[in-house]
């Protein structure tokens, strides 16, 4: 088969995923922000090696435990990233999908070449939730390199006071990494259609990543409590559920369904006005 037979026997959804895949993960920007993100966990580790800081008791869920465990570097990182740092790059990304093509100029050939906007709308979802779980894994893999290089690792005492090794340890890990993909899935939706209200990328973001902090503002006002439960921020933090033996899977469960009625309404909403846009750019 020839180079020319092979590129065109890969099915066209593939290999258009595959091409915003490589365009998104070679981005200097991207790497710029994983880069960042991966600074936190070992920026932690630091902090408590020098100063011996969460003896008091005080500060993100976790850092208490470093000293005895470096495992729990990850674990900390995770607490500390999810209500800023991971809602403002994912608001990057998913603000950027249809207003970054359409400030650039290539939003309209993509569409000629022929692409499909049901198409490119997926893929640029599918996009966003892959840099979300680069990113998640990134803090956690620096979490335990870092915890590892400062710490003693052994054995991770649970929530519920059972203890389980290593192995089980990546389990768990891979678990938390799935836990807040699907966590952050809503917000991608929510980018996605900011995204195709206008060609001005920058707008997108900030009113992606505006949105994610008055939802976890909303959520920590108790005059609001008849809605915390339908905000998109309210289950982020709920994965503790899953440093329990045995498993216990409510939480994954709530947000799970809360998170696809925000992509399906977004996701929905996404889809009619981009169907329906002029597309002059």
């Amino acid at each position: 088969m020839s180079p020319a037979d092979a590129r065109t026997s890969v099915p066209r959804p593939v290999a258009l995923l595959g091409s915003e895949l490589a365009t998104l993960f070679r981005r200097r920007r991207t790497i710029a922000m994983l880069g960042a993100l991966a600074l936190v966990p070992i920026l932690i580790a630091v902090a408590v090696r020098v100063t011996g800081a969460g003896s008091s008791g005080r500060g993100p869920a976790f850092l208490a435990d470093i000293t005895q465990n470096g495992l729990f570097v990850s674990f900390t990182a995770l607490v500390a990233s999810i209500p800023l740092f991971l809602p403002l790059t994912i608001g990057v990304v998913a603000g950027d999908t249809i207003a970054g093509e359409a400030s650039l100029g290539t939003l309209r050939a993509l569409l000629i070449a022929p692409v499909g906007r049901l198409r490119l709308l997926v893929v640029k979802y599918v996009g966003a939730l892959a840099f979300t779980a680069a990113a998640t894994a990134v803090i956690v893999l620096a979490g335990v390199a870092s915890g590892a290089a400062l710490f003693p690792v052994g054995d991770v005492v649970l929530l519920s006071g059972e203890t389980i090794g290593p192995a089980e340890f990546a389990g768990r890990a891979a678990l938390l990494v799935l836990y807040v993909v699907l966590s952050m899935s809503g917000l991608c939706a929510i980018g996605l259609f900011i995204s195709t209200l206008t060609t001005i990328p920058v707008g997108a973001m900030a009113a992606t990543v505006v949105l994610a902090g008055a939802s976890q503002i909303a959520d920590a006002l108790p005059q609001l409590d008849a809605i915390h439960a339908w905000l998109p921020s309210h289950y982020w933090l709920g994965f503790g559920d899953l440093l329990r033996a045995p498993l216990v899977w409510d939480s994954f469960a709530q947000n799970g369904w809360l998170q696809l009625g925000y992509v399906v309404v977004f996701g929905g909403l996404a889809v009619w006005r981009f169907l329906t846009k002029d597309i002059l750019s």
